[in-house]
């Protein structure tokens, strides 16, 4: 494994082009890191999410990929590699949220989220065990719901439920490896993924529920994933959740 020596870090961010995993990409890139954005389908999201990081004092490319999709997955760090050398950090923020009551839920829908949240952790991680350097940091994406236990969200919280299982059980298995392993589990968040099919109400409804009675913004997600990223190397096999206070 080649020790990180050199001054300038490299970071994958999955479900780089929106949401969270956009302020976060941007967020690295103002610590200097070179990105690779990784999007799913929204190329020209993906080229708006580089621009922000460059805006931000770093340099990036966009990729596409599956998550869920070991070769892709695979050619994605290949690509990295080639384009600036190495892996530092990974951040999976990569999902997808439907909502339905359990005895309603669409078997396929749920299927779908399955292999797009809980397999394409597996895929991604995978990966970033075999690529990330020694002084590295991996990080995925959990939520509160998997305490918070909203109705609607049993297919959703079951995801990253297994999000947080694999995160504690790859820490350990990292012995002997100075990479860190962690989750942040935010609470309701102003992303695009949130407020889709909400009504009024029900944003306004959620967003009072936490002592500082407001929604949490990307930044604030994304500030608690740099610090993982970088200098919180004491940090490590947590679920940091991240949601203003929110009864869990």
């Amino acid at each position: 494994m080649t020790e990180n020596t050199t001054t300038e870090r490299v970071a994958i961010v999955t479900g780089g082009s929106s949401g969270i995993g956009r302020e976060a990409a941007a967020r690295l890139g103002r610590d200097g890191y070179a990105v690779v954005i990784v999007y799913s389908g929204n190329q020209a999201a993906g080229e708006e999410a580089v621009k922000e990081v460059e805006q931000a004092g770093g340099r990036g490319i966009a990729i596409q990929a599956d998550v869920a999709d070991e070769t892709a997955v695979a050619a994605l760090f290949d690509r990295t590699e080639q384009e600036f050398g190495w892996v530092d950090v990974v951040v999976h923020a990569a999902g997808i949220m439907p909502l339905s009551p359990l005895a309603d839920l669409d078997l396929d829908v749920f299927d779908r989220v399955v292999r797009t949240n809980l397999r394409g952790t597996i895929v991604v991680d995978q990966q970033a065990v075999r690529r990330v350097r020694n002084g590295g940091a991996i990080v995925n994406i959990s939520s509160s719901l998997t305490k918070l236990a909203r109705p609607g969200y049993s297919a959703y919280s079951a995801t990253k439920g297994g999000v947080e299982a694999i995160t504690l059980i790859l820490a350990r298995e990292l012995r002997g490896r100075d990479i860190t392993v962690n989750t942040v589990a935010p609470g309701p968040t102003a992303t695009p993924l949130f407020f889709e099919g909400k009504p009024q109400e029900l944003i306004d409804r959620i967003a009072a529920e936490p002592p500082l009675e407001r929604l949490g913004e990307p930044t604030d997600i994304a500030e608690i994933i740099a610090f993982l990223a970088g200098p919180a190397r004491w940090i490590n096999g947590q679920v940091i959740y991240a949601n203003g206070g929110s009864a869990a």
